[in-house]
């Protein structure tokens, strides 16, 4: 076993090539993650912004009351 093992030796740039097959992926992990947030943020903005104008035209924020509040007493002094 130990004479085999001795007669096996690894590529010269062997890390150099790892490495870069590293960063490669990184990059690319890193790049499909911005994809994918900027994509997810897009589409809220958009179904928000569809939400808010879907809203009847002239429907009021605060639904106004069908009959005026009824009067109070003045507070005692």
């Amino acid at each position: 076993m130990t004479a085999l093992a001795g007669q096996v030796h690894p590529a010269p740039d062997a890390y150099h090539t790892a490495r870069v097959h590293w960063r490669r992926r990184e990059r690319r992990r890193r790049l499909v993650l911005t994809l994918l947030v900027a994509a997810v943020f897009t589409l809220a903005v958009l179904t928000g912004l569809w939400v808010l104008n879907s809203a009847p035209t002239g429907s009021a924020t605060i639904p106004e009351p069908d009959h005026p509040p009824a009067a109070t007493a003045p507070p005692r002094g």
